[in-house]
C-alpha cells in the first residue's frame, strides 16, 4: 500500500489544488456582480477498487506505473456543475486560456451524446504539482455538465454499480427516456435564461437587505437592554 499512497499523493495534492482554482472562477464572477457559469465544482481521487476494475478492462498490471498514469487519464477527476447549457462553453473557453494547465483533449459527449443517452463534456489535462523531488507533470479529467446532466449521470452511476453495467432492457429504456426529459429541461431553462437571472438577481438584494433589516433590529433590541 506505500507504494500506491506514493503514486496517488501528487494526484491528491492536483485535485485539491484544482478545485481552489476552480472555485476561483465563481468567486471572480461574483466580484464582477454578474451572472457565474459555475454553479459548484467536487473532485475526487479514483479508489483503488476502481483503477483496479480499469486494468482488468484495459488489459495493464494494476501496480503504479507511468503505463497506469497514461492509460487512466482520469485517476484525478474535477467535476464543474453549471446551471445553464450556454455556461458550459464559457467554462471550456475559460479552461483553454489558463496558463497553469494544458488542455490536451476534449471529448463533447452533449452534441455527441453516448448511446446510454449521457450527457456532458470532457477534457483532459496536463497539471503540474511541485512536489518536494520536483515537478511531476499529471494527467487529469475535468468533466463540465448542468445540475439536471448531473442529476442524470448520478442516478446512472449507482443503477450501473447495481446491475454491474448490465442494465435490465426497460430499466436502460427509461433512462435514456429520462435523459431526454432532462435535456429538454436545460432547453426549456435556457429559452428563460435571462428571467431567471432577473430573478435570482432579484432574491439575492431581497435577502441581502432582510439580513441587514434584522441585524439593525436585533442591535436595537440588545440596546434596549
Amino acid at each position: 500500500m506505500g507504494q500506491w499512497s506514493q503514486f496517488l499523493e501528487p494526484y491528491k495534492q492536483a485535485v485539491d489544488e484544482l478545485k481552489i482554482k476552480l472555485k476561483g472562477i465563481r468567486s471572480q464572477y461574483d466580484l464582477e456582480d454578474v451572472h457565474t457559469p459555475v454553479e459548484f465544482v467536487t473532485g475526487r481521487v479514483k479508489p483503488l477498487a476502481s483503477i483496479y476494475d480499469k486494468t482488468l478492462e484495459k488489459g495493464i498490471p494494476f501496480e503504479p506505473s507511468e503505463e497506469l498514469a497514461k492509460e487512466l487519464p482520469d485517476i484525478a477527476g474535477l467535476r464543474l456543475m453549471c446551471q445553464f447549457v450556454d455556461d458550459i462553453e464559457t467554462v471550456v473557453e475559460t479552461l483553454r486560456n489558463r496558463n497553469d494547465l494544458e488542455v490536451i483533449e476534449e471529448r463533447n459527449y452533449i452534441e455527441n451524446k453516448k448511446p446510454s443517452g449521457y450527457r456532458s463534456y470532457h477534457m483532459i489535462i496536463k497539471y503540474p504539482v511541485q512536489t518536494i523531488h520536483g515537478e511531476k507533470t499529471i494527467l487529469a479529467e475535468i468533466q463540465i455538465r448542468t445540475l439536471a446532466m448531473n442529476f442524470w449521470a448520478s442516478i446512472e452511476h449507482s443503477l450501473n454499480y447495481k446491475y454491474e453495467s448490465e442494465l435490465p432492457e426497460e430499466i436502460s429504456l427509461r433512462l435514456k427516456s429520462a435523459a431526454e426529459a432532462a435535456f429538454r429541461l436545460d432547453e426549456e431553462m435556457s429559452l428563460i435564461r435571462d428571467e431567471i437571472q432577473d430573478a435570482q438577481q432579484y432574491f439575492s438584494a431581497f435577502k441581502e437587505t432582510a439580513t441587514r433589516r434584522y441585524g439593525n433590529k436585533k442591535r436595537k433590541g440588545d440596546l434596549k437592554r
